[in-house]
């Protein structure tokens, strides 16, 4: 690792919002201005051109904006007539929301364990699962690398159901050029302010090849509405505000360079964890062949997470969490009837897992202090043990 006067001693935050915003700032408010001028803040002109972006940026024939990305997965579910007795499988380590839209709808989440080296579900498991009632496949592509959708669509294929890809976290990573949420029956997005492409707040998008389901989505996020006050169908008030529209459409066209930005960081942060001589220390992120990472989290694996994680903060870097507890052991789920030691491979990502910084506008020096202070970390760790070097 190179140790000279370049080094950078100040805080480095996990995600730095402002560095993206001041180059933008000036367009940003000049959209927002056009809105506030036009008075025309739910649906309208700034819906439809953005819906027509996205769509045209994701290969979909529809994109429909949601007010967040819960929102799109509840819509999609809807959609989809899931419904109270029927079964949705899904990955035990995720979001809250992966499983939290499912309960709602009245289904029952039927949780899979992961592939530990992706984070992802583990895609051999999931044709056991699949019972009579289940009634959709709900793969998570967590941190922003897809899962491996080849064997999920040949399960879902077999058993005649649709595949709901939580693509939160994904916007712009792809599977054998395939890019997520366009590979199942329908994609759903988060726009939240922390995602590789976030908003000025709450926001989301369901994506659909099928015309029919495109229909019912656009229907049911106006309450089931068409026309004006006759309801066809029972949904809810999902919509995207113009605003949030507007600040996506200007957002939109920088994430290709964001992305790349978060990528060059990633093959940074491998190189200066080898050259530290941490490559055997610590578990970095893995790029399965035929997929592309667009890392919206950079997640480490460590036996001492805590410890690490406590090192870090005190030398000001940012760290988070990704998820402390897996789904099946919330007691919101606790009627499911799973127990600790049920997925052992979700539990173990949720008691070593640690998301360092990797946003765009990070510097090759900010990165050096974050791999300088791991370093300090299992250096102390080693000294202080009788037997030597020890896995962190």
């Amino acid at each position: 690792m190179r140790s000279d006067n370049r080094r950078h001693d100040g805080p480095v935050p996990l995600l730095d919002l402002k560095a993206q915003y001041a180059p933008l700032r000036e367009e940003i408010l000049s959209a927002i201005t056009r809105v506030c001028d036009s008075q025309r803040f739910i649906m309208g002109p700034e819906i439809d051109a953005l819906e027509e972006e996205l769509s045209a940026m994701l290969g979909v024939r529809h994109a429909v904006t949601v007010s967040s990305g819960t929102d799109a997965l509840l819509l999609a579910l809807m959609a989809l007539d899931i419904k109270t007795g029927d079964e949705v499988i899904t990955s035990a380590y995720s979001f809250f929301a992966s499983a939290g839209e499912i309960a709602r709808t009245g289904a029952t989440p039927v949780f899979v364990d992961i592939d530990l080296d992706t984070y992802n579900i583990d895609a051999g498991r999931i044709r056991t699962a699949i019972t009579p009632r289940t009634k959709a496949i709900l793969p998570v592509h967590l941190f922003g690398l897809t899962a491996d959708m080849d064997p999920i669509v040949e399960a879902a294929s077999r058993a005649g159901i649709p595949i709901v890809e939580d693509a939160a976290q994904a916007i712009g990573a792809t599977d054998k050029g395939r890019l997520a949420g366009a590979i199942g029956m329908c994609g759903c997005f988060s726009f939240f302010p922390s995602k590789n492409l976030g908003a000025f707040g709450d926001a989301g998008l369901m994506t659909t090849n099928d015309d029919d389901l495109g229909r019912r989505a656009r229907t049911m996020r106006i309450h089931g509405m068409d026309p004006k006050y006759h309801h066809s169908l029972i949904g809810g008030n999902f919509r995207m505000d113009a605003l949030q529209a507007a600040v996506l459409r200007i957002k939109a066209r920088h994430l290709p360079r964001w992305t790349e930005a978060r990528r060059e960081n990633a093959k940074r942060y491998a190189t200066l964890f080898r050259d530290a001589g941490l490559a055997n220390q610590v578990t970095l992120p893995i790029e399965p062949s035929g997929r592309r990472h667009i890392f919206n989290q950079f997640v480490i694996r460590t036996s001492r997470r805590d410890e690490l994680r406590a090192h870090l903060t005190a030398r000001g870097i940012g760290t988070e969490i990704y998820y402390p507890e897996p789904l099946h052991v919330q007691p919101c789920f606790s009627y499911l009837g799973k127990r600790r030691g049920d997925f052992p491979a979700a539990e173990r990502a949720a008691a070593e897992s640690l998301a360092l910084p990797i946003y765009g506008e990070l510097t090759p020096t900010q990165q050096e202090t974050v791999v300088g202070a791991i370093a300090e970390f299992v250096n102390a760790t080693e000294t202080a043990s009788p037997r030597g070097p020890a896995h962190v």
